[in-house]
């Protein structure tokens, strides 16, 4: 017995996981982690539906289950009128965030380079700004009609302001030192802007441009539903007209697969853009 006692122990010591397992182990939970929990999150999220829609107070005609509606939106991609009614929206909530971004960048840069004008306009802007861009539906509809006119007025005038904010900020976060070397320099408006300036207000841009371009697109959809423009938010309404609930559900999952697409996207511009920035190689480090 007094034999057995130690390889016992040495053999307990082998089966005990070593600390590099353990960090090894750690390291391929963090890398794929994620992905299981929101594959896993998705699964639970369909099967409450499912429940719900076969069980809860809704007619199952009315809210549909994701059996009915998972087909009927992998049957929409093999349709050609689907891709144009989704380029018609990525169009729209396109050319509504390039001009919302150079607006807000031109206006910013303007405003923030001048104390006298971020005073004079302080009031104004925080006037306007809370004013709901589906608030201008109405007024759109009245000067454009259902035309894409209509949609990029409300598309702009919503991320106009979340681009001029972050831009005021990023130039109010400049450092006093650096902006008084600048002028000890006797560097031009140019020359600031390049060397001190941009550096310093890109990180506050870049998330202002990712915000922006996810709110456009949830505006497109919206102006498209209610004015009546060509897109996913009219198809929507008519699948509503038409007592097709599957349809409409198959296209609101389109519009939310849309906003992950293009999320996703913008922060890869983001992580690119910004890979000197602090931030970005914390985030990569981790």
């Amino acid at each position: 017995m007094e034999t057995q006692t130690p390889i016992l122990s040495r053999v307990a010591v082998r089966s005990l996981p070593t600390r590099e397992q353990t960090v090894r182990r750690a390291a391929q939970w963090a890398a794929i982690g994620p992905y299981v929990l929101g594959v896993a999150g998705i699964l639970a999220a369909l099967i409450v539906w499912e429940v719900f829609s076969a069980f809860g107070p809704v007619s199952q005609h009315h809210l549909p289950p994701p059996s009915l509606v998972i087909p009927t939106f992998l049957t929409n991609l093999t349709f050609t009128q689907f891709w144009i009614t989704v380029g018609q929206t990525m169009w729209a909530w396109f050319l509504g965030l390039i001009m919302a971004i150079l607006g807000g960048v031109a206006v910013g840069l303007l405003i923030g380079s001048s104390k006298f004008l971020r005073s004079a306009t302080h009031t104004t802007i925080e006037f306007l700004r809370p004013i709901p861009a589906v608030g201008l539906i109405p007024l759109a509809a009245l000067l454009f009609g259902p035309r894409i006119g209509a949609e990029l007025l409300i598309v702009v005038y919503g991320c106009f302001w979340i681009v001029l904010i972050q831009v005021l900020y990023g130039i109010t976060d400049i450092d006093k030192v650096a902006d008084d070397t600048v002028h000890t320099l006797r560097m031009t408006w140019l020359q600031r802007v390049r060397y001190l300036v941009l550096p310093t207000l890109l990180p506050y841009l870049m998330t202002g441009i990712r915000l922006a371009a996810t709110v456009a697109l949830i505006l497109s959809i919206s102006a498209e539903l209610i004015v009546g423009t060509p897109g996913i938010g009219r198809a929507v309404a008519q699948a509503q007209l038409n007592d097709n609930p599957s349809a409409m559900m198959a296209l609101i999952i389109t519009s939310g697969l849309l906003g992950i697409v293009v999320n996703l996207i913008f922060r890869f511009i983001e992580r690119k853009v910004l890979f000197w920035h602090s931030s970005v190689r914390s985030e990569v480090a981790a």
